[in-house]
């Protein structure tokens, strides 16, 4: 109570916490400039509420991390094949297409290759080996893939495989999509009906209430 009318006493903007004031002229101008400082002539301790790093939830320009959107999917996947085939769900969708062109065998090559690379036990390798020869390769191959060089392949080097064996082939059935089949997904009604669902759902409802009568006008 004491501390508290002192502070009262001293006038707005001069009030002191009880550490800082004192009776006594000399302690109290030696405490003085230590508290102007750190500004106003309050004592401050660390703040408790804030937790460490939390400046960082912002940009720099102050706006929210979390208020960035990412690029729609339809965008990513027309920027490369590269992004396509990143994306489960563009996979999901291309495989769909190639389905329809009776070429899925394509994709699922070079989506067990990139597997296979991936593999570090030495007896999973050759199971895989074994496995991607038997079905895209041989052959007597199940869903065989048009390669050159795939003849000289024989069930001997998969005895001792590694993790490139299959890299020259999955490199030409790479080529084969770039330029024939994903440009042709590119203009399919499966990819244009995606792109089209993801803009109606960025649209906020009253553009596309607006959208749609706009559209009943003009065809009555």
């Amino acid at each position: 109570m004491v501390a508290l009318s002192h502070a009262r006493a001293g006038g707005p903007g001069q009030g002191h916490c009880g550490r800082c004031h004192s009776d006594d002229p000399e302690v109290t101008s030696a405490r003085r400039p230590r508290a102007s400082a750190l500004g106003g002539g309050q004592c401050r301790r660390p703040s408790l509420t804030s937790p460490p790093g939390s400046a960082d939830i912002h940009d720099s320009d102050g706006s929210s991390g979390s208020g960035h959107q990412n690029p729609r999917s339809t965008a990513k996947w027309a920027a490369s094949l590269e992004n396509l085939l990143e994306d489960p769900e563009g996979v999901k969708r291309f495989r769909e297409f190639l389905k329809k062109e009776f070429s899925e065998e394509n994709v699922l090559f070079w989506l067990a290759c990139e597997d296979f690379k991936k593999t570090q036990d030495k007896k999973q390798m050759q199971e895989k080996a074994k496995d991607i020869y038997m079905t895209f390769l041989s052959s007597k191959a199940s869903s065989q893939v048009n390669v050159e060089g795939q003849s000289r392949l024989s069930e001997k080097i998969l005895e001792e495989p590694h993790p490139l064996m299959f890299q020259k082939l999955q490199d030409q059935i790479f080529n084969l999509m770039k330029y024939d089949s994903y440009s042709r997904f590119l203009k399919s009604d499966l990819f244009l009906k995606h792109k089209r669902t993801e803009e109606e759902e960025e649209e906020p409802p009253d553009a596309q209430t607006a959208a749609k009568r706009a559209s009943r006008i003009y065809n009555t």
